[in-house]
């Protein structure tokens, strides 16, 4: 098992920025990948960023590459989402989760385990 603990957001304007970060606890931080999504009110959960096992590789959405960064201390047990230039449609819940095995993907459904989420606003 591993538990996720997400922390970070909050209300920010159009073009400012925030730092996400999701606090690892259970088994073994290395041996997961770590990815980052999002879910707007009305929508469907999406894909942000992803990051491997090592921090070496990393994906972004489209939408947010760029802008947003995704980086792993693994000292730390921790995963973080630097989010810049940020813009009202980055309005959503944002979670992290954790793939079992070291390679990352995009697939919502390839992801083991969730952080209970936290909450981003972004005002106009």
């Amino acid at each position: 098992q591993v538990q996720l603990v997400e922390s970070g957001g909050g209300l920010v304007q159009a073009g400012g920025s925030l730092r996400l970060s999701c606090a690892a606890s259970g088994r073994a931080f290395t041996n997961y990948a770590m990815g980052w999504f999002r879910q707007a009110p009305g929508k469907e959960r999406e894909f942000v960023a992803a990051v491997s096992w090592s921090g070496e590789d990393t994906h972004y959405a489209d939408s947010v590459k760029g802008r947003f960064t995704i980086s792993r201390d693994n000292a730390a047990n921790t995963v973080y989402l630097q989010m810049n230039s940020l813009k009202p449609e980055d309005t959503a819940v944002y979670y992290c989760a954790a793939r079992a095995g070291r390679r990352y993907t995009a697939g919502s459904g390839d992801y083991d385990y969730w952080g209970q989420g936290t909450q981003v606003t972004v005002s106009s």
